[in-house]
């Protein structure tokens, strides 16, 4: 178990120091890229909760920093006035394209194992939870 926390906090990490130049948290980033998969429909703060990669972050606080930094754009639902639609902006997208290189570092963390290896420690990961 120590070990899987180790790993996770070397690998939280690498990932804050890639996106220090950039002004965005991991958190932040990673509703960036659920919107962007949205694109151009927009999705409510409960479906970004969803697939946030962190069920523990406050998403509301997340977008309400990214509406700020004007890299998404909030509506008020029409069928839910108590909802919020948002979707990324265009400077959200300009954003993420700089970024895109970040998965390529992200698979060269991986590159000492296999492909067998890297879906043996999925599968373990996966059991783990279960």
């Amino acid at each position: 178990m120590l070990n899987l926390i180790y790993t996770t906090n070397w690998l939280t990490s690498k990932q804050d120091s890639l996106f220090k130049d950039s002004d965005i948290t991991v958190q932040q980033y990673n509703v960036l890229r659920i919107l962007r998969g949205q694109y151009p429909n927009p999705c409510s703060i409960k479906l970004i909760k969803e697939r946030m990669l962190d069920r523990m972050s406050d998403t509301s606080r997340i977008v309400d920093k990214l509406y700020t930094k004007k890299l998404l754009e909030r509506n008020e639902c029409p069928d839910d006035r108590r909802s919020v639609n948002v979707v990324i902006s265009d400077k959200g997208l300009e954003l993420l394209k700089s970024l895109d290189y970040v998965d390529d570092l992200s698979k060269q963390s991986l590159k000492s194992l296999t492909t067998a290896e890297i879906n043996t420690l999925n599968e373990l990961l996966d059991k783990l939870r279960d």
